[in-house]
């Protein structure tokens, strides 16, 4: 778009955006929106907009692309269109993808998404790669599978005990576990006090965050195996 109709951007508040797809869609640059039936332009506007953008943005963005400095090339043009049909099929396979998810975590169950802040996706990509939680004694088996114990070194008869993570084990679930975090600190009043208490003792943002992550953790262990739901503390 910087090339074919730069002006647009300006105009509204995001490209990404359903009306915005459906313009370029059938007027893939500057050249075809200028030449556009204005009617034509309102109509398709409002509709793919849900009546947000009427005839005033039509006008607006006709009298822009009149005026643009936008290059006429045919090629750019096609490769538009084919990119916001590229776009609208990937949207289109990932809502298809996020029903079968929660087609299956509604039949799991999981008191998992009973914890604030954790919604069924996030939930989902946790379980995942957990699997079976009857895998894991304890909780700390279950960090030291995401990779989220202290690291140790030993050499002769010297042990030491490093304070970093050793990112070991599964980083798809240590990532989960760190974004899901950062929500339930937010959202549940527990976690955000520890959180805070964290912070007070000095501790940067992400060392703290990571003792929520590890609380977070064996929260979600006790719950699993108690299928219990989440009882906030008040």
């Amino acid at each position: 778009m910087c090339i074919l109709f730069p002006e647009l951007e300006k105009l509204i508040s995001s490209l990404h955006a359903a009306s915005v797809y459906a313009l370029l869609e059938e007027f893939p640059g500057a050249e075809q929106i200028a030449a556009a039936n204005l009617t034509r332009l309102k109509f398709m506007l409002a509709d793919a907009s849900k009546g947000r953008y009427g005839r005033d943005m039509a006008v607006e963005i006709r009298d822009a692309a009149r005026h643009s400095i936008g290059s006429r090339m045919p090629a750019k043009s096609l490769e538009l269109q084919h990119t916001i049909r590229l776009i609208r099929e990937l949207d289109a396979e990932i809502e298809e993808i996020e029903t079968a998810i929660q087609t299956i975590m509604d039949k799991l169950h999981s008191p998992i998404t009973t914890i604030p802040g954790i919604g069924y996706r996030m939930g989902a990509m946790i379980l995942a790669e957990v699997g079976d939680f009857s895998r894991f004694d304890s909780p700390d088996k279950l960090l030291a599978y995401a990779g989220m114990s202290p690291s140790t070194y030993q050499s002769g008869q010297l042990k030491n005990c490093y304070p970093h993570m050793e990112k070991r084990g599964s980083r798809y679930l240590r990532y989960a576990l760190y974004n899901a975090a950062k929500y339930v600190c937010h959202w549940d009043p527990a976690f955000a006090a520890y959180l805070a208490k964290k912070r007070a003792e000095g501790k940067h943002y992400n060392v703290a965050l990571s003792h929520a992550a590890k609380k977070l953790v064996r929260l979600i262990f006790a719950l699993e195996k108690s299928r219990q739901p989440y009882c906030p503390v008040i």
